[in-house]
């Protein structure tokens, strides 16, 4: 392996519900090519699997908890005037697989980007619970509610930041992977309400970033586009996908161009 392989790559993973399954046949192929992750950022599903890594878990335990989810279960039907469900299971998932922890506990350091939805400014969460800050990453507006942190009112990352690479950047990190999961996904016609929602937010991410994708290290953009974001089902298909990109890109790293990339996050 390179000095640049061994010194540490930052990780950037995006969001994209079920879609983010691929982000752990991203992990299977970094541990394969045995890169060395030295931070970690992610957006909603990103952050969730970036939080499990972050604190430990290797690519096959990660896999196996995905393997036992089904994304539905994240809904609490808990309507009020600000969102349809609550996402508190989310809370209940994390202290189940990681226990009352704190971000700043975490073995590779982590940060969890939200929204702040009052100011629409970004909201790097580094310190804290860890439980709540992925409420608040994963909190699609209209969907969930949103979560208060310290006074300021969160959602969903990726309306400021799906893939987030400048996040890292802003920390000084300077050689990044990033996986964007959006780029290629193309939708079917919305059935109900969550899908209209769903659909919505899925075209802003499309249309998002392409200034931040095009600077980073290397990127990885599994083709998703015949899966569907809900359906959990499709988990381990959607895995096999992000492996073998991942592999393609990882398996020489050294040797790559980092700047031979031009599409959108």
């Amino acid at each position: 392996m390179s000095k640049e392989v061994n010194d540490g790559y930052g990780l950037a993973l995006s969001g994209g519900a079920v879609l983010g399954a691929a982000h752990i046949g991203v992990l299977k192929a970094i541990e394969e090519n045995n890169i060395k992750i030295s931070s970690i950022a992610g957006t909603s599903i990103g952050a969730i699997v970036a939080a499990l890594f972050a604190f430990g878990k290797n690519a096959q335990e990660i896999e196996e908890i995905a393997g036992a989810i089904n994304f539905k279960s994240f809904f609490s039907i808990s309507p009020t005037k600000l969102g349809l469900f609550s996402n508190i299971k989310i809370s209940k998932f994390i202290h189940e697989h990681l226990g009352e922890v704190k971000i700043e506990d975490a073995l590779i350091p982590l940060s969890i980007v939200a929204t702040d939805i009052e100011n629409l400014q970004k909201v790097v969460l580094t310190k804290g619970d860890i439980a709540s800050a992925l409420m608040a990453s994963c909190a699609i507006p209209g969907i969930f509610s949103p979560v208060e942190i310290e006074s300021e009112l969160l959602v969903d990352g990726g309306l400021v930041e799906n893939a987030p690479l400048m996040t890292l950047k802003e920390q000084g990190v300077e050689k990044t992977i990033t996986v964007c999961l959006a780029s290629k996904h193309t939708h079917k016609r919305p059935k109900n309400l969550i899908e209209v929602i769903l659909n919505s937010h899925s075209c802003m991410l499309q249309m998002l970033h392409k200034e931040f994708c095009d600077t980073t290290d290397y990127i990885i953009e599994p083709d998703l586009k015949e899966f569907n974001v809900l359906k959990t089902t499709e988990i381990q298909a959607i895995m096999d996908v992000g492996h073998k990109e991942a592999k393609k890109v990882l398996a020489n790293l050294e040797e790559k161009n980092p700047f031979d990339y031009n599409g959108v996050c």
